[in-house]
């Protein structure tokens, strides 16, 4: 058995709740130096390495700054703090619903990513309640989507973390979400949406394949209706990339504010926060697998277009 190779503390601080990077040097390669190696992987600016280097930015595992010459070494780890990108600020608040000495439990807005990821960074979840409760060690044991609203299960112990991911890959935990989509009156409802979905990298939507063997299963039940649109409550049995938004459009009621389905929509401005999807993540029940204690959260949120259509829909 190849034991793992224990990955060593970062050196440097948090910014703004975002983790230093971390690079592990390849152990194949012709470079002479970690500079070389820096250069043809980051692709960054020409002269860029360089400064960063010059001005002590890449450090070892021992925090000494790499020096500019310092030779290639195999299988060593090299950090260095990010540049964040320029994030348009999301203008809502991430709300704390519960903490304790193991988890937080917080109740996400729209338009705010789950963890670190592409253009969005310091915006995200995660590097808000680092950096607020002032828990640098804090992770994420599930995501949502950028666009959706609702509860989210944060560990405060790295060691823990993977008993609470545990409860999600082992479908441990209740969750129910809420949306709100158009109203269909020959729609025949509750019922069971069950599709085989395939979500490729780098493509926006998931798409269902039909006649293939099912691996999502959602529960789909009217709540109320008022006109022409409705409030829905959704059950999901598996977790799909996209999976409730890819099933309510497939039963004919897309949600209200998606822009991937039933068609892809062009971007809106990073800084456009109108119509957010209506889709909410209302409530998480699970035991705890470190204390045993029984745990039944609920968001405090409320779905825009339900409350008042005119308002969301301008």
């Amino acid at each position: 058995m190849t034991r793992r190779r224990r990955i060593p503390p970062a050196p440097l601080p948090q910014r703004d709740g975002v983790d230093p990077v971390r690079l592990r040097l390849p152990a194949d390669g012709a470079w002479t130096t970690v500079r070389d190696h820096l250069v043809e992987r980051l692709s960054a600016p020409p002269g860029a390495v360089d400064a960063m280097l010059a001005e002590g930015g890449v450090v070892g595992a021992d925090g000494t700054p790499v020096a500019p010459d310092a030779p290639y070494a195999a299988g060593a780890y090299v950090w260095f703090q990010r540049d964040l990108p320029d994030e348009p600020p999301v203008p809502y608040d991430i709300e704390v619903v519960y903490r304790d000495e193991h988890i937080v439990v917080a109740d996400k807005p729209h338009f705010l990513a789950t963890v670190p990821r592409g253009s969005h960074v310091a915006q995200t979840a995660l590097a808000r309640l680092r950096d607020g409760l002032g828990i640098p060690a804090l992770g994420a044991a599930h995501r949502l989507d950028r666009l959706t609203a609702g509860l989210l299960l944060f560990t405060v112990r790295p060691e823990e973390r993977g008993a609470y991911q545990s409860l999600f890959h082992d479908r441990r935990v209740h969750k129910e979400y809420e949306a709100v989509a158009a109203h269909d009156p020959g729609l025949a409802l509750p019922r069971t949406v069950r599709s085989h979905i395939v979500k490729e990298r780098g493509v926006l939507a998931a798409y269902e394949v039909a006649d293939a063997e099912p691996n999502s299963e959602s529960d789909v039940e009217l709540v109320e209706h008022d006109g022409g649109i409705g409030r829905y409550r959704l059950l999901p049995h598996t977790g799909r990339t996209h999976q409730l938004r890819v099933h309510m459009n497939a039963i004919g009621v897309p949600i209200l504010g998606d822009p991937l389905y039933p068609e892809v929509r062009a971007p809106t401005a990073p800084d456009d926060f109108r119509r957010p999807l209506q889709l909410l993540a209302r409530s998480l029940r699970f035991t705890d697998p470190v204390t045993g204690t029984g745990h039944h959260f609920v968001s405090g949120r409320t779905l825009q277009a339900w409350s008042s259509y005119e308002e969301w829909a301008r």
